[in-house]
C-alpha cells in the first residue's frame, strides 16, 4: 500500500499537520508515503500563495522520518505547477533542494486557473480541453525533472456537466511518447471519486492509452490534503491496473524508481 500524493500545511490549500495524516497512514497500513507539497508560481488567483518554504519543509521531513521511521517509509516531494513562460523557472526550483520525488501537473492554462476562473464559459469545452492537452505537452517537452504526470485529466473535474466528444487521444499520445522516452511517466490520481468523477484521474481508456503507447511507469496517489483521505482508493487502483495489464506500480527515492508487482 503506498500513497505517493499527499499534501499538509505546507501547502497552501492544506491546513493539516503532518503528523495527524502519517498516524492516520499508519493505522490504515500504509507502508510507504510521500509528501508532494504544492509550488505554483505565478498562479492566477491572488487570494492564495502556492509558495513553499523548502528550508523548512526539509527540515519538518527528517524530523517526521526520525520520528517514524520504523513504522512507515516517509518520502519527501514536490507537485510543481507548470505553464509554458515557467519552464526554466520550474527546473530552477526543483534543482534547489533535494527530493526524493516530482509530479508536473498543470492547473492553469492560457495563464488563468483552473479551478477559479470562468476559463470553461469562456469558450466550447473541448476548445478548453485542446488547449489545456497541448499547453501540457508543450510543458512536458522543455521540463524534464520531474519523475510522473499529475492527474493528466484534470479538465474533467471542472466540467463534470459538460459532454465532451473529442476524446483527445492525438495529442494524448503525444504526451506519452515524449515522457516515455524520457523515463518519465504518470499518476493514478484517485480523488476523482471524492469530487464527483464516476473515476480516477486519469480515465480508463487514457490509462489503457498509456499502455498501448509503452508506458510502464505509474503511481498512485490520493492527493490527500485530510488525514481521513490518505490512502483513499488506493486498492481499486491498484486492481484497476491488474485488469488493464499493468504488472507494476512504482514508488520513487531520490527520484531513482523501485518497481512493485501487482
Amino acid at each position: 500500500m503506498f500513497d505517493f500524493h499527499i499534501h499538509s500545511d505546507f501547502s497552501a490549500d492544506c491546513n493539516t499537520p503532518m503528523e495527524k495524516t502519517i498516524e492516520y497512514a499508519i493505522k490504515e497500513g500504509l507502508h510507504e508515503i510521500c509528501f508532494t507539497e504544492h509550488i505554483d508560481e505565478d498562479y492566477p488567483d491572488p487570494t492564495i500563495d502556492f509558495s513553499l518554504d523548502l528550508a523548512s519543509y526539509h527540515r519538518k521531513i527528517q524530523a517526521m522520518q526520525r520520528e517514524y521511521g520504523e513504522r512507515i517509509k516517509i518520502r519527501k516531494g514536490l507537485e510543481i505547477g507548470v505553464q509554458p513562460h515557467l519552464v526554466k523557472n520550474c527546473t530552477q526550483t526543483v534543482h534547489s533542494a533535494p527530493f526524493d520525488f516530482i509530479i508536473c501537473s498543470m492547473h492553469t492554462t492560457d495563464k488563468q486557473s483552473l479551478h477559479t476562473s470562468n476559463f470553461f464559459e469562456k469558450q466550447p469545452v473541448e476548445e478548453a480541453y485542446r488547449k489545456y492537452y497541448e499547453e501540457l505537452f508543450y510543458c512536458v517537452s522543455r521540463f524534464k525533472d520531474f519523475q510522473v504526470i499529475g492527474h493528466i485529466d484534470l479538465v474533467k473535474r471542472y466540467t463534470k456537466n459538460k459532454p465532451v466528444q473529442d476524446h483527445f487521444y492525438d495529442v494524448l499520445t503525444n504526451i506519452f511518447e515524449a515522457i516515455i522516452y524520457a523515463g518519465k511517466g504518470i499518476e493514478i490520481n484517485t480523488s476523482g471519486f471524492r469530487y464527483g468523477l464516476p473515476c480516477a484521474m486519469p480515465s480508463e481508456d487514457i490509462l489503457q492509452l498509456y499502455r498501448e503507447c509503452g508506458g510502464e511507469i505509474i503511481t498512485i496517489g490520493s492527493d490527500s490534503h485530510r488525514a481521513q483521505t490518505v490512502g483513499y482508493g488506493v486498492s481499486d487502483a491498484l486492481k484497476l491496473l491488474r485488469q488493464l495489464g499493468f504488472r507494476y506500480v512504482t514508488t520513487f527515492q531520490d527520484k531513482q524508481p523501485t518497481f512493485h508487482r501487482i
